[in-house]
């Protein structure tokens, strides 16, 4: 009685597993039946259309490399270079930014924002100071520190920026724009 059991169970799990189990062996096959697709390296991108993924084969499912577009696509380019493409390391809090010797923030825009939490680092809450290109130099109203904007991108980046011509919209005053300018970064 107890074989007859046996092999009935044993005759009800042998017809529903296949339909429920699917082993990690039948998925490393059917990876191994799709061609290798050659991707370009870091190296290789100089236009925008190079970073445009190529996109899946019919019936997969893309990875990041195949469906990325854009600056996420550079991204992933770099990483598989090992290049930290957009540089997230943290500023230095070594130390406290003078006027002589300020704390420098890389960027390729026309402004950046970097966040000062203070010397020793974490003495104060986040300050968000904005820099330009026109207005490199931003001090800390909370600890002093003194950063400096770095433009590490091409000379022509593409935008026809007149520095010269007004802008439409002036930019707001504040109270630095009363100050006497021997007193601005005393």
């Amino acid at each position: 009685m107890f074989l007859q059991r046996s092999a009935v169970a044993l005759a009800r799990r042998a017809a529903v597993a296949p339909a429920l189990r699917r082993t990690l062996a039948t998925t490393a096959v059917r990876r191994n039946q799709v061609p290798e697709r050659k991707f370009k390296s870091l190296s290789e991108v100089k236009t925008d259309e190079d970073l445009i993924g190529p996109g899946a084969q019919p019936g997969t499912v893309p990875t990041d490399l195949e469906q990325a577009t854009g600056l996420e696509r550079l991204e992933i380019l770099g990483k598989t270079e090992g290049v930290d493409v957009f540089d997230m390391r943290p500023l230095d809090a070594s130390r406290k930014g003078t006027l002589d010797n300020p704390i420098p923030v890389r960027g390729v825009g026309q402004e950046q924002y970097a966040g000062c939490t203070g010397y020793p680092a974490d003495s104060h809450i986040v300050v968000w100071l904005r820099m330009t290109r026109d207005d490199p130099i931003e001090r800390c109203p909370e600890c002093g520190s003194v950063y400096k904007y770095n433009y590490v991108g091409p000379e022509d980046d593409g935008h026809h920026h007149h520095h010269h011509v007004e802008p439409e919209y002036p930019e707001p005053k504040t109270w630095a724009d009363y100050l006497k300018p021997e007193y601005k970064w005393a």
